[in-house]
């Protein structure tokens, strides 16, 4: 049994707190690339919540849901320019080994907005939890890059690095690490 199948029902439920988080920003029948999808879980239920054409793509396929999928090498994108409406990277951002590149191809990709929900570790208790989470998830997964994560300040300054202006961002309480949502536009 995968670990998806095992933590689905508490990944599901994030998933639909993600879609209530973005009602306000995708619209119904958008094209949208959930870049570093893993299960699938996410994809499936924004392609039911906003009845969207979703794509999948991540460096391995562990889909527990059949979502339209292709692999990616992690740094360049096989889709043509604004080919997505809409490129979502939920908690990916922090496994990468050159989120960068990866966040400039997304630009590329797309034509209106990219949507990060991203672990913000802010205090001492918060960066010990992300730190043993990034040690179990590329233990688990064998992830060929070392977790690691940024504070909020440290993405925003990519972020406009990149010429990705911030639309939109909360705070999602959480006990720590706290996480956010960033919606950019391109």
């Amino acid at each position: 049994m995968s670990y998806y199948r095992v933590f689905y029902l508490i990944y599901k439920r994030m998933a639909k707190r993600m879609c209530l988080d973005c009602q306000d920003f995708i619209k119904k029948g958008e094209r949208i690339l959930d870049l570093g999808c893993g299960s699938g879980i996410v994809a499936k239920n924004f392609q039911d919540f906003f009845q969207a054409e979703v794509i999948g793509a991540d460096i391995k396929d562990q889909r527990v849901f059949d979502v339209p999928f292709k692999i990616i090498n992690g740094r360049d994108l096989p889709f043509p320019e604004k080919s997505f409406d809409t490129v979502l990277i939920s908690y990916v951002l922090h496994h990468v080994k050159d989120p960068k590149k990866l966040l400039t191809e997304a630009k590329r990709v797309c034509r209106n907005k990219i949507i990060i929900f991203e672990d913000l570790p802010k205090d001492f208790l918060s960066e010990i939890i992300c730190n043993i989470h990034g040690v179990s998830f590329d233990g688990i997964f064998k992830n060929p890059s070392k977790t690691s994560f940024k504070k909020e300040e440290c993405w925003e300054k990519i972020f406009n690095e990149l010429g990705l202006n911030i639309i939109f961002k909360k705070r999602i309480k959480n006990f720590p690490p706290k996480k956010g949502l960033f919606v950019l536009g391109v």
